[in-house]
């Protein structure tokens, strides 16, 4: 991590952050599939500033911007414990759709099984909350 701190004071300070650094992290969120959290713990940031400075550079008031901006490797090897924070694309499972409500009631051998048309489901609410009075 590219900051400055004195370390001999007892009391914390501030870290300051290269304009480089930030652009780094800046563009690192900007990945698809990558979340700001796991960017900012991977770099050891507060994601409420990593937030920050991703809104202000959005508002073109944040840090200066580099065209030439390090690779992903070089942003994850600069992780303390040497593990590094790999994005990984997620494919959503389609949603199924349904066009009914289906209840199956169980008491001893006796089984009933409603179904209801997804449209009434206003109905099947009011049916169900007095049968279970």
């Amino acid at each position: 991590m590219n900051t400055s701190d004195d370390g001999n004071s007892a009391r914390r300070r501030r870290r300051k952050h290269s304009a480089e650094f930030k652009a780094e992290v800046i563009a690192a969120c900007r990945k698809p599939g990558v979340s700001m959290a796991a960017v900012a713990l991977a770099n050891r940031l507060n994601a409420n500033l990593l937030r920050r400075w991703v809104v202000a550079e959005e508002r073109g008031q944040g840090t200066k911007r580099i065209d030439t901006i390090r690779t992903t490797s070089t942003l994850a090897a600069s992780n303390v414990d040497g593990r590094a924070f790999i994005p990984v694309a997620v494919e959503r499972p389609p949603l199924a759709t349904a066009q009914e409500i289906t209840i199956e009631l169980r008491r001893a051998a006796t089984v009933v099984k409603v179904g209801w048309p997804l449209a009434a489901a206003a109905d099947c609410a009011i049916w169900l909350r007095e049968l279970l009075r």
